[in-house]
């Protein structure tokens, strides 16, 4: 009986190329290596084999039944082993079916997935995103395993082990209804104080900086309004007369739909960086690379 840890792999490849070649000299010539490395090599399978494999006549090397018979088995498995040894060199987006798990805030959804959504209906038409809201404790562990593949935002967390890439600098401004009475005219910090304010306490994220600096800074102003997020943020200040401070991308993606105007921030808030982050695990994942390679080429500034 013939053990696999006896048999040296290459020299499989070597009788593969023997029963298609039928020639040591064109075989040597395929692998590299010189024609007495291959008849070393068909000497070895030899004594492993108890047969001579190969046999010469007036039409060069020909096999012997057992060879006949070894070489379909021998074939298929060495195609199965080098398909799944290269099963992640490559990423078809146009044939994928995977799922793509992201971590980001409400704002990151209403800002980037209907473009790339959209993007993706025209050239990865199987492929599917998930959004997750991951705690912070909890999202190292989430990302070394694999189970969310990027992470959108500023999370300083996101350290050792991770790898980071700038998508753009965020500003800070105030959004009102379109005929808000300061919607045009002078936007001072004195007007912004006795303005009536929603406000957004979006816990985990990046957002709390600003309330933190107008509480350092002493910006005291009416507040009739405390949201947990963002998403509400548009259908509210289009009926009321509230300001709230929010992320200028986010102003971009709403202003003209819920008929808003945007004015300058009079606050002088310092910008936050928006990276898009992965595990160093998978740095070199075909899928995990097209995907980040995308959402930089679509999001970049």
């Amino acid at each position: 009986m013939v053990k696999l840890a006896n048999i040296d792999l290459n020299l499989l490849v070597v009788f593969d190329l023997l029963y298609q070649e039928r020639n040591t000299q064109r075989v040597a010539l395929r692998l590299g290596i010189t024609q007495p490395a291959v008849s070393h090599a068909l000497k070895r399978l030899r004594h492993l084999l108890n047969d001579e494999l190969f046999e010469r006549t007036s039409q060069g090397l020909q096999p012997t039944p057992r060879a006949s018979q070894l070489h379909p088995g021998i074939a298929d498995a060495l195609a199965r082993m080098s398909n799944t040894l290269n099963l992640g060199d490559v990423f078809n987006p146009a044939l994928s079916e995977r799922t793509f798990n992201l971590t980001m805030t409400d704002i990151g959804e209403i800002v980037f997935l209907p473009r790339l959504l959209q993007h993706l209906s025209h050239v990865a038409p199987g492929v599917s995103l998930s959004t997750v809201r991951s705690h912070s404790h909890g999202l190292k562990y989430e990302m070394e395993e694999g189970q969310i593949d990027l992470a959108v935002g500023l999370i300083p967390q996101l350290g050792a082990g991770f790898y980071q890439q700038r998508l753009f600098a965020q500003r800070y401004v105030c959004l009102m209804r379109h005929d808000h009475p300061l919607a045009t005219g002078d936007f001072s910090l004195e007007t912004f104080r006795s303005a009536h304010h929603a406000v957004v306490v979006a816990q985990g994220t990046g957002h709390g900086v600003v309330e933190e600096q107008l509480v350092r800074a002493g910006v005291n102003r009416p507040v009739r309004l405390t949201l947990p997020n963002f998403a509400a943020v548009p259908y509210i200040v289009s009926s009321s007369d509230l300001v709230v401070t929010v992320t200028d991308k986010l102003a971009e993606a709403t202003c003209e739909r819920f008929e808003l105007t945007v004015r300058e921030h009079p606050f002088a808030f310092p910008e936050i960086p928006i990276n898009l982050f992965w595990h160093r695990r998978f740095h070199q994942d075909p899928g995990n690379r097209w995907l980040r390679g995308l959402m930089f080429s679509m999001f970049s500034e």
